[in-house]
């Protein structure tokens, strides 16, 4: 298996990064997020996770997204009218302060929120922190989405969401950075953390690479929406779908390993390196396709690096390796996370391989 060419700037800074369930479960259609739908995959129950990261030298924390406020009710109207159009729904035990607090971190620790996006599982609700916590936005976010609701009536964000603080919006043209072919963002100055410029998704959408070990180099690449689901950037040229897959995605205690030509029928052209899924078009509102589906191919190099975690926002089956807050996630390499995890998101296409072979009985 080919690694990609994919270059971080050399450093030995190193970043600590916990992964936080946000213990809620979202459940979408998959029609609106993707190519096209595969039988028994039509709907996405999913988690939504959220980054505490730590800057070892200085003891600064960033938190990258918040995922879902535990009273959904209170979002903005026109995202409370589209839930309802759309039927997605979504529970919520506990908001990312209090899993914060129950892990021994303060709000008031939290130097910065980077939001992902605009999207309302992603968004949380930052009022919920101290006004000395900074908001970070990507490029074009104040123009198309500020002030907030109720000032602007059609607003999907609130006022409240940064009345108050300081509003930063990034501007990836100050960089001449780059992280693969992501424009990038030096956060801390010393290449333990970078922003990623992500478009294409929606307004603004942005990623985030950190890294965790050095010598050798291992990161974490904080993959937002860039995919819904893993099948939409595997299998790849450089994760090309396994002649054998063990443990079985559908029946993991049976020690028999899984032919990979099973799939190959719900394979794009049947060719097993190509993602299942392609980007959704015509896109998300106030998404570019074609630009999606260019950030889509930088996080295909990342994750085809051998030295990338990636992590994308509602990875259900992820929960299954990766060990949450209050636990560190550096040690993900010597731990196998990357190998354990990478065809788990098989096992959604159960159905769809019952049909494809009974019908050839």
């Amino acid at each position: 298996m080919p690694f990609s060419n994919f270059r971080v700037p050399a450093s030995a800074s190193t970043f600590n990064v916990r992964v936080i369930d946000s213990i809620s479960k979202i459940g979408v259609s998959m029609a609106g997020m993707v190519s096209h739908t595969i039988k028994g995959h039509s709907w996405l129950s999913c988690p939504a996770y959220v980054f505490l990261v730590e800057h070892p030298p200085t003891g600064r924390k960033v938190l990258f997204d918040l995922g879902v406020r535990k009273d959904f009710e209170n979002l903005a109207p026109p995202i409370q009218h589209w839930m309802k159009e759309s039927g997605t729904t979504c529970s919520v035990e506990k908001d990312v302060r209090e899993i914060l607090k129950e892990g021994g971190v303060e709000a008031g620790e939290i130097e910065s929120i980077i939001w992902s996006h605009w999207h309302w599982d992603h968004i949380g609700d930052p009022s919920r922190f101290p006004k000395s916590t900074s908001l970070i936005v990507g490029p074009g976010f104040k123009k198309i989405l500020t002030p907030g609701y109720p000032t602007n009536p059609e607003s999907p964000v609130l006022d409240s969401d940064f009345a108050g603080r300081e509003l930063r919006e990034l501007d990836f043209a100050e960089s001449t950075i780059k992280v693969g072919s992501f424009p990038a963002i030096d956060y801390f100055g010393d290449g333990s953390f970078y922003i990623l410029d992500a478009p294409g998704h929606t307004i603004g959408h942005v990623n985030a690479r950190a890294r965790v070990t050095s010598g050798p180099d291992s990161f974490i690449l904080m993959g937002a929406d860039t995919c819904h689901h893993s099948a939409e950037m595997r299998p790849s040229i450089y994760n090309p779908l396994p002649d054998s897959l063990s443990p079985h995605p559908f029946y993991p205690g049976s020690g028999i390993p899984c032919p990979g030509a099973l799939f190959k029928p719900i394979l794009r052209d049947e060719d097993t390196k190509k993602p299942f899924y392609g980007v959704h078009r015509p896109g998300m509102i106030l998404g570019d396709p074609d630009v999606a589906e260019q950030t889509v191919d930088r996080i295909i190099d990342a994750d085809g690096s051998g030295n990338t975690l990636v992590i994308i926002a509602h990875d259900n089956q992820l929960k299954d390796v990766v060990q949450t807050f209050p636990k560190y996630a550096n040690d993900f390499l010597k731990k196998g996370w990357t190998e354990q995890g990478r065809w788990l998101f098989l096992k959604d296409f159960k159905e769809a391989m019952d049909g494809v072979h009974s019908e050839k009985l």
